[in-house]
């Protein structure tokens, strides 16, 4: 196992203590004596299905999360709402699939790029990514109405700087990260976003990160910036979750950019610990106009980010430990896609996809199928495998019916639009109290995404993948890889589930896709 210091006090053992009771699955979906359960939602970036021990993983180390896993309920086939970030992102908060979300893919806001990625001054442009609809709720907002406090860690991605849908404006009472994604892509950058009441925010603003801007943001000397942004996100979230003082429930959304590239962190024990687990290492020299910095040991640096995020999970559980929120605390964990091969980042090397076919930006399994652990005191059994099929749009419909409401599309569900607003999920919860019997399913799942015009549809083990509108068809049930396309042999299926394509697809002017024919 890796160096001590980074088991932590959050292994076997004292996870094990803080299960030690048997779970109740018939009691209301409340927490400890009748008070609503804090939230924390952490989600990190393009990891993939296999890239974690408890998900049969061999090379990368990550007891932390493993031990969640243990005394858990492990999913194994639970789908991202997109194969990449902002949309699937969308589809979280939203509580709607990608034919429905008004964000389905990562369309780009910002003046002067070159300023803004490459620059070094403190006169930055607008950043970020295209806006959720303010029409329609989202989780935050779902929240702080039913009486949560609420906070974001990391990736918005939900609007651009200064738009109709950044986090002052969508329910969340501290932000503290990256409104902007592609500006994420770097972990050393020039500037994070803030917003914090109590320093006396009035509105998203920016903070310079004055020791890194001394050096530039590509070449050489960008390894000597000290300020390190996963880091200083992860501190933030832990001082949010300790200044909790218990007169309300809070929410946390801790939304980490480990492990997407760029490949780079502090040279530390964990990383060294790597280099000397794989001496066989490569490097990647980077590419022109590349949005990375070249970058040595690809394999440790990966492995590292990865094992990092594990320890930033153990020092979260700790924390609740501490201050004895560990009884009264659903914890989920998961990821927004599936791997990249980005930055130099060797997807193969780590069959990083669980032996799925497909990569982020794909709808195949490889690209949306993902880790998802819920840990849940006293309601969900420990150390559970559940085959249940979710995805993303299922979270809000779950922590809906948690803390009480009843009808979400009742309750919140807008007119306003020129097409009637729906919630597309259906709540998990009786699965995680395991009340099976009580759990409805879905019909069907489903994905668009515009980059590479692909959609994706599961009915039961049927699944579909349309690429530039040819439709091709699997059964997972046994052929899990999606090697052999049976469309021809059952137009009876392709059929049936090219109508839920035209039924479920609502035009988008900033992200279309090509719809298979009817037949």
């Amino acid at each position: 196992m890796i160096m001590d210091k980074y088991k932590l006090s959050f292994g076997m053992a004292s996870l094990g203590a803080l299960c030690a009771t048997s779970c109740n699955t018939t009691t209301a979906a409340l927490g400890k004596d009748g008070k609503s359960p804090n939230i924390i939602f952490i989600m990190c970036d393009d990891m993939g299905y296999g890239d974690l021990g408890c998900y049969g993983q061999p090379y990368i180390e990550t007891p932390c999360i493993d031990s969640l896993a243990a005394h858990g309920m492990r999913f194994t086939q639970a789908y991202a709402g997109s194969p990449v970030s902002a949309p699937s992102r969308a589809s979280l908060m939203t509580g709607q699939h990608t034919g429905h979300t008004s964000v389905r893919g990562n369309k780009e806001y910002w003046r002067n790029a070159d300023i803004v990625m490459y620059g070094n001054n403190k006169d930055f442009a607008v950043v970020g990514q295209h806006p959720y609809d303010p029409e329609h709720i989202i989780i935050p907002e779902l929240l702080k109405d039913n009486g949560y406090t609420t906070g974001v860690f990391g990736k918005w991605a939900g609007g651009y700087e200064g738009s109709v849908s950044t986090p002052d404006k969508r329910g969340v009472d501290n932000f503290y990260g990256y409104i902007c994604q592609f500006q994420a892509h770097l972990y050393y950058p020039n500037f994070l976003n803030r917003y914090d009441p109590s320093l006396g925010d009035t509105e998203v603003v920016r903070v310079t990160l004055e020791d890194n801007i001394d050096y530039p943001m590509y070449g050489e000397d960008y390894r000597l910036r000290p300020q390190y942004s996963a880091q200083m996100i992860h501190e933030k979230a832990l001082e949010w979750i300790d200044s909790q003082d218990g007169s309300q429930p809070f929410a946390a959304f801790l939304t980490y950019t480990l492990p997407h590239a760029e490949l780079y962190q502090p040279d530390d024990e964990i990383l060294n610990y790597y280099k000397e687990k794989f001496p066989e290492d490569k490097d990647w020299g980077g590419q022109e106009f590349s949005r990375y910095n070249a970058t040595t040991h690809v394999h440790a640096q990966f492995a590292g980010m990865i094992t990092r995020l594990d320890s930033y999970v153990g020092e979260i559980m700790e924390k609740l430990r501490e201050k004895g929120l560990d009884d009264n605390t659903i914890v989920v964990f998961t990821s927004d896609n599936g791997p990249h091969e980005e930055g130099g980042a060797d997807p193969t090397f780590f069959g990083r996809d669980g032996k799925l076919r497909g990569l982020k930006r794909q709808c195949y399994e490889g690209g949306i199928r993902i880790p998802f652990i819920v840990y849940w005191k006293g309601h969900v059994a420990e150390g559970v495998e559940n085959e249940h099929q979710l995805a993303f749009y299922d979270v809000m419909p779950t922590f809906a019916e948690i803390v009480g409401v009843k009808n979400l599309q009742k309750q919140y569900g807008s007119k306003t639009t020129a097409e009637p607003d729906c919630f597309d999920g259906i709540s998990f919860l009786p699965t995680l109290l395991g009340n099976d019997k009580k759990q409805k399913e879905h019909d069907f799942l489903y994905w668009e995404f515009h980059e590479t015009d692909q959609i994706g549809v599961r009915v039961g083990d049927w699944k579909m993948v349309v690429v530039k509108g040819v439709p091709r068809l699997y059964n997972l049930a046994d052929d899990i890889r999606e090697l052999n396309d049976i469309a021809a042999e059952h137009p009876e299926v392709v059929k049936q589930m090219v109508e839920i394509i035209h039924r479920e697809h609502r035009p988008n002017e900033y992200f279309k896709v090509t719809l298979p024919e009817n037949i």
